[in-house]
């Protein structure tokens, strides 16, 4: 029987890196999205607008303006994380589990390229 595998291969790691390359270009778009929707200011052009409906607006654009930058936050969080799997490549330990050591399957690292776990030691960080 063969040793059971520590790591992937060259590669399959080329195979993630492409992968994690494509998704961070994704998110960095988003993010340039987000923050410039962040740097609009009143674009609606309610200068002339009765003072009631202004308020109402100007409330209106502050949570939309919260909301993006909730959602830009959290994608500088998604494309720190993508920047950490690439250096992971880089040092052949991507795709291990930090908790069991073994291998994440293929199937999760695609469907989540920047997690350090696999689903077993995802599941048990619950169970205490």
């Amino acid at each position: 029987m063969a040793a059971e595998k520590t790591r992937y291969s060259d590669s399959e790691l080329q195979e993630f890196k492409d992968l994690i390359l494509q998704k961070l270009e994704d998110a960095r778009r988003e993010l340039s999205n987000l923050q410039s929707q962040l740097n609009s200011s009143n674009e609606h052009g309610t200068d002339d607008t009765a003072s009631t409906f202004k308020v109402l607006e100007d409330g209106s654009d502050t949570l939309a303006k919260e909301e993006a930058g909730q959602l830009a936050a959290r994608q500088r969080k998604f494309i720190e994380q993508l920047e950490n799997a690439l250096i992971r490549i880089e040092n052949k330990t991507y795709g291990v589990c930090r908790v069991t050591g073994k291998l994440i399957p293929k199937e999760r690292l695609r469907a989540v390229p920047h997690t350090t776990q696999s689903i077993e030691a995802k599941l048990n960080q619950y169970k205490d």
